[in-house]
């Protein structure tokens, strides 16, 4: 056996023992699991730094090959929309790495609403929520760096916003607030956030100093306190399992309940240099099943309700290999919503085991 960090697991994986959460001990996965990319997402979502696995993997499912012509994925990269799109993040993206030093070295003409303009434009030319994400999701092939990372929480704390009927005051502030919830990781040496092994303790330790750098570096900016205040909060969780300051619900800011969730979803659904983009609705089963507690009640139902109607009519490939259409969203059961394969319909809800792999 051989001891692998999470990082770097891959589907077809056996684990070699029984995997426990760090704080309260409750059992995640047992030995002998073969691992799925929801599994590793699971490890991933409890901080589980790596694991113990067998020195021989298992073949995993390879998935039969896409049916004939473009998917609606294919269909939307080859549109003037997304390339439109595209472009103007990749822009908004330069514009923020080189403006957001202006702030970590206190310029004096710095203007929080000069660096807002690009992010409210992604979010103009009516585009709907349901565009965004289409949008966002077909970028996902982006290694996740921080600047990228950073307009895709603003964009979705936005949405998120809106979803919640929040009004233009907040939505603004919901927007700067995603937009600068990370920036105190660009405090954090970069040999620490981009190390492939294992973070020893010490190491842990500074990564988890970044939500206060971040307050500190936001102190001298004219800007809103809930700002100030994701920035600090945006790891703290309702049940008090965050950090730094371990805060139950009440007391963390409504604005950084927003981000935190967005910050979760965009993370596992973006790419990272050992591994592609984990499909939203696996990100969804993992707020279902592991989530709903350390959330705000109010934000992540109606985060999750909207989130899987903007996959409607989408075409996805299941763990099994088949291939076919979102059709139904199963409204106690978001992960698992009813697909139509050929001329048969699946209630993945009533299919143990069965679950969406990819958006195609």
């Amino acid at each position: 056996m051989k001891r692998v960090v999470t990082r770097k697991l891959t589907p077809g994986m056996v684990l070699a023992n029984d995997v426990y959460t760090y704080d309260s001990y409750i059992k995640l996965l047992d030995k002998g699991t073969i691992l799925e990319d929801k599994d590793i997402a699971r490890l991933a979502f409890y901080s589980i730094l790596d694991v113990l696995v067998e020195d021989d993997p298992v073949e995993p499912i390879v998935p039969e090959p896409a049916l004939q012509g473009l998917s609606y994925s294919e269909r939307l990269k080859q549109s003037e929309e997304f390339k439109e799109f595209r472009a103007d993040f990749e822009e908004c993206a330069t514009r923020f790495e080189h403006e957001i030093q202006d702030i970590i070295n206190n310029e004096p003409n710095f203007n929080v609403d000069n660096m807002m303009t690009p992010i409210y434009g992604l979010l103009e030319k009516g585009r709907t929520a349901t565009n965004i994400f289409d949008m966002l999701h077909n970028l996902r092939m982006y290694d996740d760096a921080t600047y990228t990372h950073c307009i895709n929480v603003a964009l979705i704390t936005n949405i998120i916003g809106q979803w919640l009927k929040w009004n233009k005051e907040e939505l603004e502030i919901a927007t700067q607030a995603g937009l600068f919830h990370d920036i105190g990781k660009l405090m954090i040496p970069g040999s620490i956030i981009t190390k492939p092994g294992k973070l020893t303790s010490d190491e842990y330790s500074i990564v988890q100093t970044h939500p206060q750098r971040g307050y500190e570096i936001l102190k001298p900016i004219n800007i809103s306190a809930h700002v100030r205040n994701a920035a600090l909060m945006h790891h703290e969780r309702c049940d008090g399992t965050g950090y730094p300051l371990k805060l139950t619900g009440p007391k963390i800011d409504r604005f950084a309940k927003a981000v935190a969730i967005a910050d979760v979803y965009d993370a596992m659904t973006s790419a990272r240099h050992y591994r592609g983009p984990l499909c939203p609705f696996i990100a969804i089963s993992m707020f279902e099943e592991e989530g709903l507690h350390k959330y705000d009640p109010e934000i992540i139902m109606v985060f999750l309700q909207n989130i899987v109607n903007t996959y409607l009519l989408n075409t996805v490939r299941l763990n099994t290999g088949e291939i076919g259409e979102i059709i139904f969203v199963n409204k106690t059961h978001l992960s698992k919503p009813t697909i139509k394969v050929g001329e048969d319909y699946i209630d993945l809800s009533k299919c143990p085991g069965v679950y969406i792999q990819e958006i195609v």
